[in-house]
């Protein structure tokens, strides 16, 4: 259904490694894009899991609390395999504040309290801080140094990684775009939706790595704004070429849906020859209703570090923008498998 071997940018071969040995082992913190105020009616609880997942918290909070689900509120979805810190909001709109620290379990610890005058809504994260340590690294680690050097200077293709198809996502959607199914769950329709767009853009993204292009500007680009979803057209290449390599401006690709390709010649030609065989993907997002958006083809991970603590244990420490994931750098490190040693 979908290519899990997407293209490398940094070619190969590349050392073997073991990720997630442990949850410890994949460590995210949240970092919202506001500062708490401090008052109203939405408790902010900050929570660090292990082992579950972002839904199963919310439902417990809920419970807890004595709320509709719908009164809960977070900004992200986390890693089930991983231990992670996110924020949730719990709307307690004439209700008493319940003892927070009784959701705490062997998956959930309570971090911290305060208050904010709105709901957490979906995508209010700026970044994502991550911690993550590879076991049993083997292989052709003397070209390791340079690797994660260029990559810590040029960034990596921007791939949606495996957490947004699952394990039957893109199946679902299929189905429901033939007309096989009826999904009435709006949150399982927008994780369907979702999916299928994530797939026609890495099918786009690896044709721009096949062609050494997801890191320059082609004729006709849609460029979009570091931080931000705003885009250009480009029109004079070369004299975008300096805020290029200093991260200013980034390469885009397609989050598909209505209206036309806002890119023009080479970059529109293409990505029009990268999804010329997804008639039925196109059209039911278009009739889904979603709208034509922009999202960058490279993320330059912030603040990244990295050691070999022991043999064969590799730990890296690095800032993502939001939406961005962390196994799009991983796999460019490494051809990791998942579970124990």
């Amino acid at each position: 259904m979908h290519d899990l071997d997407w293209p490398r940018a940094w070619g190969g071969p590349l050392p073997r490694g073991v990720m997630r040995a442990t949850p410890g082992d994949f460590q995210v913190r949240e970092q919202l894009n506001f500062t708490p105020d401090r008052a109203g009616v939405h408790v902010l609880v900050k929570i660090r899991k292990r082992g579950v997942n972002t839904e199963w918290v919310a439902r417990r909070l809920a419970a807890l609390a004595g709320v509709k689900r719908h009164a809960i509120g977070y900004a992200g979805l986390k890693d089930r395999h991983a231990v992670t810190e996110q924020w949730f909001s719990v709307d307690l709109s004439g209700r008493e504040e319940p003892g927070w620290r009784r959701l705490e379990c062997e998956e959930i610890t309570v971090l911290e309290v305060t208050r904010h005058t709105r709901k957490l809504r979906q995508g209010a994260v700026a970044a994502n801080a991550f911690q993550v340590t590879l076991r049993g690294v083997t292989g052709d680690t003397g070209t390791l140094e340079a690797r994660l050097q260029c990559i810590a200077d040029e960034g990596v293709p921007n791939y949606f990684g495996e957490q947004r198809f699952g394990r039957d996502n893109l199946e679902r959607a299929r189905a429901m775009f033939r007309g096989e199914i009826k999904v009435r769950d709006r949150f399982k329709r927008g994780i369907y939706l979702s999916a299928a767009r994530a797939l026609l853009f890495n099918r786009v993204l690896a044709r721009r790595v096949e062609a050494g292009a997801w890191n320059r500007i082609l004729p006709g680009d849609a460029l979009i704004l570091h931080g931000s979803n705003s885009f250009f057209v480009c029109e004079e290449k070369d004299a975008l070429q300096e805020r290029l390599q200093i991260g200013d401006i980034h390469p885009s690709g397609p989050l598909w849906g209505r209206g036309e390709l806002p890119c023009k010649g080479d970059a529109a030609a293409l990505e029009n020859t990268a999804l010329a065989g997804d008639g039925l993907w196109r059209k039911g997002l278009e009739e889904a209703g979603l709208k034509q958006q922009r999202r960058s083809l490279r993320v330059i991970p912030r603040e990244m570090t990295w050691h070999m603590p022991s043999a064969q244990v590799l730990r890296m420490r690095f800032i993502l923008p939001a939406g961005s994931y962390a196994t799009a750098v991983l796999r460019e490190v490494v051809a990791a498998g998942s579970g124990t040693l």
